[in-house]
């Protein structure tokens, strides 16, 4: 006799377990301070509908009751557990999200600012180089006179050393002639 009472709370614990998730359906969409009181009315719900269900076995009720209550109570205690670790998770995507989008636009900043002092540098090198390239030239420029007028210069030395030595040996055949004359005539 014990095994058909023990079916029929069965029976109605799996009628009860049909219903079980739209329950939790709703203890999930709850905050869980609601949670306490909406558990509690589900509860009265329950055995409200156990007495009513006929059953003859009363210890029989009472320990579906403690399962219920047992198994209703883990449930709470899971659906709250993954709720905090689903916030948890969310909080730290989103602080990670932030942070990753802070430096994103933190090194963006810098490399426009490196990208405008590359700019600055190139410009005032090709500057340096053209003002370098212009002076080199100019300097070239006035070496190249500077040598071209030491190379006239020499040129007119030698031009006037080679007229020094031919006038040098016209005035020694001169002197040559003079002795010869003043010998012949101091004879």
């Amino acid at each position: 006799m014990r095994r058909p009472a023990a079916l029929g709370a069965m029976s109605s614990l799996l009628s009860h377990n049909k219903d079980q998730p739209r329950i939790r359906k709703s203890l999930s969409d709850s905050s869980p301070t609601s949670s306490t009181a909406t558990t509690k009315s589900q509860r009265h719900e329950r055995l409200s509908r156990l007495s009513s269900s006929g059953s003859s076995d009363v210890s029989n009720d009472t320990s579906t009751n403690h399962a219920e209550s047992y198994f209703l109570r883990r449930e709470n205690r899971l659906s709250a557990r993954k709720r905090a670790e689903e916030e948890a998770a969310n909080n730290d995507y989103k602080k990670m999200y932030e942070k990753a989008l802070a430096t994103n636009q933190r090194l963006k900043s810098r490399l426009e600012t490196s990208k405008q002092e590359l700019a600055m540098i190139q410009d005032q090198l090709q500057r340096a180089q053209k003002d370098c390239g212009f002076n080199r030239l100019e300097t070239e420029k006035k070496e190249s006179r500077s040598l071209q007028k030491r190379i006239s210069d020499m040129e007119e030395q030698l031009k006037v050393k080679g007229e020094l030595k031919v006038e040098n040996q016209r005035l020694k055949d001169e002197n040559g002639a003079l002795i010869r004359v003043i010998t012949k005539l101091s004879k």
